[in-house]
């Protein structure tokens, strides 16, 4: 049996590095995070990731490693383990119009909202968004609960490991005080930066 306080290492952070910052006017950056346990769950996530891209105003910077992760607020082994990761985009779109691509891309990929917590196809979640900190009922900013999800801060971590969450502070303390618990690395999955 493997020592549950040994983490794998993850698969390497994937970075694109080009001319984003100089294509798009004035960008912000907005970090991402992506769920799904329906479903081809991988494909689903590159499918996500693809489709962001494919957004004009919006260029994808970074991917994370993906992360398995038990199912979060229901009873253990009442649903399948989800996959994970995190994606930083640099955007030109303001908050409530990232946030409706994101919808639309959970309607893509046939997103039923019909359970709190229940299974889902895929699971697109604005993090963060530049450093707006934002009640509005339409959209949180932070995420609510993101300062609360390991299956979001680790992803996240190895993605920028000296992120801060507006509001809560350093991902990577958030992270020391959660534990990782329940979110595993799999180095044998990876996403596909898009081209």
């Amino acid at each position: 049996m493997s020592d549950p306080t040994v983490q794998p290492v993850p698969a390497a952070v994937v970075e694109q590095v080009d001319a984003a910052d100089i294509t798009l006017s004035n960008p912000k950056r907005a970090v991402i995070a992506l769920g799904s346990n329906l479903g081809n769950r991988l494909e689903t996530l590159q499918g996500a990731v693809d489709a962001l891209e494919d957004t004009p105003g919006v260029r994808v910077k970074a991917v994370s490693p993906v992360y398995e992760t038990e199912p979060w607020g229901v009873a253990p082994g009442s649903q399948l383990a989800y996959l994970n990761a995190v994606v930083v985009v640099k955007t030109t779109l303001p908050p409530g119009s990232l946030l409706e691509r994101a919808h639309a891309i959970e309607e893509a990929f046939d997103r039923v909202r019909e359970e709190r917590w229940g299974p889902r196809t895929i699971d697109v979640d604005i993090v963060s968004y530049a450093e707006v900190v934002s009640d509005d009922p339409f959209l949180t900013l932070p995420h609510p609960r993101a300062h609360e999800r390991a299956f979001v801060l680790a992803p996240w971590s190895d993605v920028d490991p000296a992120a801060q969450l507006p509001g809560r502070g350093a991902i990577a303390e958030l992270l020391a005080a959660l534990g990782r618990e329940g979110v595993v690395a799999r180095a044998d999955l990876e996403l596909r930066l898009p081209e």
